[in-house]
């Protein structure tokens, strides 16, 4: 990036800088530089603005006067910033002070992203052995149990014992973290629109590995227990299905090759039915 142009630091009408700051430009590079610690990393000079002391306007000679000098900073990786030195003198003295040094960003200078929450930047799978995830007290996947019912509790006497006593889980899970949950559990590996359930003899809600979930995800959503599928463990929509089936069987005809079907593994038609 080539010097900034000194019109971009060019007082603002009606605030014309002293003249007697205005012409402290040595005295103000040579506090940039003790800052910076390195001659080279001043640049050129670019221009000088009068500054307010309070918030109505410029200062008057009753408050004393301001000014800020701006030079090129020539630092590796902070193309468009510039040092700003703000001098001051008291009124009706000569003597010139150094208020303050800092290194500021112009309009196209390279600045680090937006500072974003741990909470927003935190995606599925980040945490590890030996971290901890503290829950906000905003979590809108929970809520207080008295707000709403446990809906994995298919006891209501006991849980009303529960109620009673006090006891139980402080935060259940809300109709929208369940929303967002079965969102996620169908989309993943293991719902209907994966390649492997695609290639499947059957669901997995008519397989004898299929262990239901409680509560009103009952019919939608259960855990596979087949310790020969890559479900094993996991929890499965009750549409998706595996090689695994426990119903699927090998049916060979006469001249022709083998077919998968599904059918009940005890033959009743030979028995009557008292």
């Amino acid at each position: 990036m080539g010097p900034v142009p000194d019109s971009a630091f060019a007082a603002a009408p009606g605030s014309t800088p002293d003249d007697v700051l205005a012409a402290a430009v040595e005295q103000a590079r040579a506090a940039a530089v003790d800052v910076a610690a390195d001659p080279a990393a001043v640049g050129p000079h670019l221009g000088v603005t009068a500054e307010p002391l309070t918030d109505e306007g410029p200062a008057g000679p009753e408050l004393g006067l301001v000014a800020t000098h701006s030079f090129a900073a020539a630092l590796p990786g902070y193309d468009g910033w510039h040092w700003a030195v703000t001098l001051a003198r008291a009124p009706d003295a000569d003597e010139v002070t150094v208020d303050e040094v800092v290194l500021l960003p112009g309009d196209s200078a390279l600045l680090a992203p937006a500072w974003v929450p741990w909470h927003e930047r935190l995606r599925p799978g980040d945490l590890s052995v030996g971290d901890v995830l503290p829950s906000t007290e905003d979590d809108p996947r929970l809520v207080p149990a008295y707000l709403a019912d446990d809906d994995s509790a298919d006891d209501p006497a006991g849980r009303v014992v529960a109620e009673e006593l006090g006891v139980g889980r402080e935060r259940v899970l809300s109709p929208e973290g369940r929303a967002e949950a079965s969102e996620r559990w169908r989309e993943g590996d293991f719902g209907a629109r994966s390649a492997m359930a695609r290639h499947a003899p059957g669901p997995c809600a008519s397989c004898g590995f299929w262990i239901p979930l409680t509560g009103s995800l009952r019919l939608s959503f259960g855990v596979c227990s087949n310790a020969y599928t890559p479900a094993d463990g996991h929890v499965v929509t009750a549409d998706f299905g595996c090689g695994a089936h426990s119903e699927a069987t090998l049916e060979r005809s006469l001249g022709g090759p083998a077919e998968v079907v599904t059918s009940a593994r005890y033959d009743t038609a030979d028995f009557d039915v008292l």
